[in-house]
């Protein structure tokens, strides 16, 4: 197994480690918190799907948050793809067509419905 491989597996495990506990706590009356704290930057984009990107270069990952409320984390994204991205007339089409499905992803945060539950 590569190391980069390793590390993935490293990092999905962390995640769900955290979003089970987060849910544990959260079935005991805890206050609700999301499992991933994001810390990349992200920009408004003109969009009736996505509401915001942003992208870390070092990491390469992409962040996208939806009109819904929901951010996603999408893992091992090349730059090429977030400038493509931003670059693109309809970003919900090139989201549908280049990036989901076909990148590991982590969810940040639920849609606004889901957290109102």
């Amino acid at each position: 197994m590569s190391a980069k491989s390793l590390c993935l597996l490293l990092f999905f495990y962390i995640a769900a480690h955290s979003a089970l506990a987060v849910s544990l706590e959260n079935s005991a009356g805890s206050a609700t918190r999301s499992p991933v704290t994001s810390h990349i930057p992200r920009e408004s984009v003109d969009s009736k799907v996505i509401a915001s990107i942003g992208y870390s270069k070092r990491r390469h990952i992409l962040e996208i948050e939806f009109v819904n409320g929901a951010i996603y984390r999408y893992l091992e994204v090349a730059p090429s793809v977030y400038r493509e991205l931003m670059a693109a007339d309809s970003k919900a089409r090139y989201y549908d067509a280049n990036i989901k499905g076909s990148y590991p992803s982590v969810r940040v945060r639920p849609r606004a419905a889901e957290q109102a539950r």
